[in-house]
């Protein structure tokens, strides 16, 4: 028999994970990907996305906007985004982008959390504005401006811009995002993966979830904010 844990164990392993976040916080209000420390290293250094998750799972868990944490959080979000609008994320990146660096997949992330948790709107907008500039011809997008669109990049900024209150230009994007994953999902090339995962040592790997995962949300996310999916 399964023995299902009581409404008190489930908030008091949620209490024990909320005070595993907060003291995993950086000195400079990100969060890394396990391991606090001085920011030299990938596994200790802040990440925007690895953020943007922490600080809607303070608030999810009941954290404030004066909260501390979320406070230096939002601080450290506004302090890493590039004056082009976009944030880079750590363990993602693009063979074709310039740097090897994925600020579609960083952007759309952090543009998507910000939204749901209703803070930095300027941020926000410019985040936006960034995503659509990036946008190709095709309606997709790739890891950077002027890289060939995939299926997983495409998802994310779709999603992002569906929930995003940054008006028609923002609207119209999403449309045309949400337009190239029918189209790769009628073509059925959509769940193959790219090689957006980029580890230490410049080690490359696809996850055959993601494109999956991320088209349904994608497409679920236009779909609620009235955007034709058919």
């Amino acid at each position: 028999m399964v023995t299902v844990p009581s409404f008190a164990s489930f908030a008091s392993f949620v209490a024990d994970g909320i005070r595993w976040l907060r003291r995993l916080q950086n000195a400079d209000g990100g969060w890394p990907t396990f391991c606090r420390g001085w920011g030299r290293l990938p596994f200790d250094r802040s990440s925007p996305d690895l953020t943007a998750h922490a600080l809607q799972a303070l608030r999810t868990a009941g954290g404030a906007a004066d909260d501390s944490a979320f406070r230096r959080g939002l601080r450290y979000l506004q302090n890493a985004q590039r004056e082009n609008g976009s944030w880079v994320p750590l363990w993602f990146g693009s063979q074709h982008a310039q740097g090897k660096e994925n600020p579609v997949l960083g952007t759309a992330l952090v543009l998507q959390a910000l939204r749901e948790l209703n803070v930095l709107h300027d941020q926000a907008e410019s985040a936006a504005k960034f995503l659509i500039a990036a946008q190709n011809g095709d309606g997709g997008w790739g890891g950077g401006e002027g890289v060939a669109s995939s299926v997983e990049e495409t998802a994310r900024a779709t999603g992002a811009l569906a929930s995003c209150t940054c008006g028609a230009e923002a609207r119209l994007a999403a449309e045309r995002g949400a337009a190239y994953l029918v189209g790769r999902i009628e073509d059925g090339s959509w769940a193959a993966p790219s090689p957006i995962g980029l580890y230490f040592a410049s080690l490359w790997y696809s996850e055959r979830l993601y494109p999956i995962i991320w088209t349904v949300e994608a497409l679920g996310r236009a779909a609620r904010a009235g955007i034709n999916v058919n």
